[in-house]
């Protein structure tokens, strides 16, 4: 497979730019593997598709207030922070903008006297930053942080976003971009869920800026994926086994939950309990070890998400797929339509 074969025509009108005003409202685009067969429905409809003994593996990382707007000591020039990687109690990864303006030993000045300190460059061609504040980081930050929105949605972020940008069971800080096919649930379709039979289990992977960087180069071997920090409890992976065992279904809610499970997965079928970066990359040809279904947004042209939900269906179905929700007008990327491939 090379880079050219994951390319696509989108209307720009289709990209959501707003969330639907009811979270399971959205569209699902049903994905029959064996039968190389699509369908159209709701996401409601999820709940037709699972069966007694399954178990949807949900992504419980949740978005923090990542972009900051501060100035820059001395000249007051205008700086954005974005946060990428906690690296201690007080140091971070981040990007800079304008980065030209931005040197080691300069001071950045954001609300209530918090303040970082650039401290080194990286080889990415960030910085690393010391913040000095008061209290705790995450509450500090919230406080005067942005919803850090794709950038495919043309819009400054509103305030609704801090909760429509985030899915219902969101529960750990760390992540920079939402684990979107997560946010078309809502409480009463999981419990509807549970009610059938069906187990949620939680694992976490902190999204980070990568999700959105391109792959430069054809030959797809040769692209190296943005490490990402996973955590699988042993409560979690005993859960997934146990399903497995069982003769249940495991469903990915994502491709965050996908490659944390194929991340710590068994050569007996399961998964063992885990934590740590993953910078594993899924691209046709791959044998999965542990999702039997994926439950996905539609992705950017020549995504890495892309490539990783052709090799669970293969990319002529994909793309056929991909071309009937164009005719249908779904709604794509973040705050768009799902689809569920079986």
């Amino acid at each position: 497979m090379r880079l050219s074969d994951f390319r696509f025509d989108l209307p720009q009108r289709l990209i959501a730019q707003l969330p639907l005003p009811v979270r399971d409202q959205s569209n699902l685009l049903v994905v029959d593997r064996a039968a190389h067969r699509i369908a159209d429905t709701k996401f409601t409809d999820l709940i037709h598709y699972l069966q007694p003994g399954d178990a949807l593996v949900v992504n419980e990382t949740k978005v923090f207030s990542a972009r900051l707007h501060g100035t820059k000591d001395k000249t007051d020039a205008q700086i954005e922070v974005f946060l990428l990687r906690e690296l201690n109690d007080s140091d971070w990864e981040v990007l800079v903008k304008p980065a030209r303006k931005v040197r080691a030993g300069n001071f950045i000045h954001f609300h209530d006297g918090v303040k970082c300190e650039v401290v080194d460059n990286t080889l990415s061609g960030g910085r690393v930053v010391r913040f000095k504040h008061d209290g705790d980081f995450w509450e500090v930050i919230e406080h005067f942080g942005e919803t850090p929105l794709p950038p495919y949605i043309n819009r400054a972020p509103e305030p609704f976003d801090r909760e429509r940008y985030q899915t219902v069971y969101a529960r750990v800080p760390g992540a920079v971009a939402a684990p979107t096919a997560g946010l078309h649930f809502t409480p009463k379709l999981l419990d509807k869920i549970r009610a059938k039979g069906v187990e949620i289990i939680p694992i976490i992977l902190h999204i980070g800026l990568g999700t959105f960087r391109p792959v430069q180069t054809e030959d797809l071997s040769r692209h190296q994926m943005d490490s990402e920090y996973y955590e699988i409890s042993q409560a979690s992976a005993d859960a997934i086994n146990r399903v497995i065992a069982q003769g249940g279904r495991i469903f990915a809610v994502g491709t965050t939950c996908t490659r944390a499970l194929e991340t710590a997965a068994n050569f007996t079928g399961g998964v063992h309990a885990d934590d740590g970066w993953t910078d594993k990359f899924i691209y046709p040809p791959y044998i999965f070890k542990v999702v039997d279904g994926l439950i996905t947004n539609f992705h950017l042209p020549c995504s890495t998400l892309l490539m990783l939900v052709s090799a669970f269906a293969d990319r002529d179905l994909i793309m056929k797929a991909y071309r009937h929700a164009v005719r249908r007008k779904y709604r794509f990327y973040s705050y768009g339509d799902a689809m569920l491939i079986i």
